[in-house]
């Protein structure tokens, strides 16, 4: 006797041929037990245990990859982090290096500019017994201070090779002292005692009548070592009570 029995091939997409036979589908939770003895019964519990073991599979690796996704974001995300604050804390310190170093002095408001340089390469330089050394970019048409009187003036302050580590004009307020008082480092009370309110003048300090201890530097300034020659560009903007009435 022949037995009809139904034959599947096996070869078939496995997801088509389980969804064309969602009738065989067992729960999850089902398991292969013994088959029937009718041949059609015995072929359709071998489907049903082939579409659950291959329905197991899926489910085993969509939870694998979907760990493995999770853990390559996370890992690549906190690479990415660290990647971007390690850059922007290169880019931040490499500001402060540039800031450092008092760069660039092209951007600072000066009291001498491209012209003034020019022209202050023509004007003979004047010397002092202290060896202060001067140079006049401008010579006022006022009064000079009589020494422990308060005088209004604007300063620029800068290494020699040009740096600028002091500025009146970027603080944006006149400085006020009382002049020849020691309120100011020597060079700067010698110079501005011989100008006249409205000049303009450029002082050459030698170390001796610059700063004893020197200046640390800062975001944007240079540092001064002790007893090193520093230039100042100053102006005497006017004398606080001191006022001229005559013609």
């Amino acid at each position: 006797m022949t037995s009809n029995i139904t034959t599947f091939n096996l070869g078939y997409d496995m997801p088509t041929m389980a969804a064309s036979l969602s009738s065989l589908l067992l729960p999850l939770g089902s398991t292969c037990k013994s088959l029937s003895c009718n041949p059609q019964g015995i072929a359709a519990d071998r489907l049903r245990c082939l579409v659950l073991q291959y329905r197991r599979s899926v489910v085993k690796a969509k939870a694998s990859y979907t760990t493995e996704c999770a853990a390559m974001v996370n890992t690549n995300s906190r690479r990415d982090f660290l990647g971007l604050a390690l850059g922007i804390s290169s880019l931040f310190v490499g500001s402060l290096e540039a800031k450092g170093a008092g760069l660039p002095p092209e951007d600072k408001p000066k009291l001498c500019d491209e012209a003034c340089e020019k022209e202050l390469e023509n004007v003979p330089m004047v010397t002092t017994e202290s060896g202060l050394q001067y140079k006049d970019i401008k010579v006022g048409q006022g009064p000079s201070p009589p020494v422990g009187f308060q005088v209004a003036a604007n300063y620029v302050a800068m290494v020699p090779s040009g740096q600028v580590f002091d500025s009146s004009l970027e603080k944006g307020q006149i400085y006020i002292f009382r002049v020849g008082s020691g309120q100011v480092i020597k060079g700067l009370d010698e110079g501005l005692l011989s100008m006249k309110v409205g000049g303009k003048r450029r002082l050459y300090i030698p170390g001796p009548l610059a700063f004893p201890k020197g200046l640390t530097s800062a975001p944007g300034r240079p540092r001064v070592a002790p007893n090193s020659p520093v230039i100042f560009d100053v102006s005497l903007e006017y004398i606080p009570g001191l006022e001229v009435d005559e013609e």
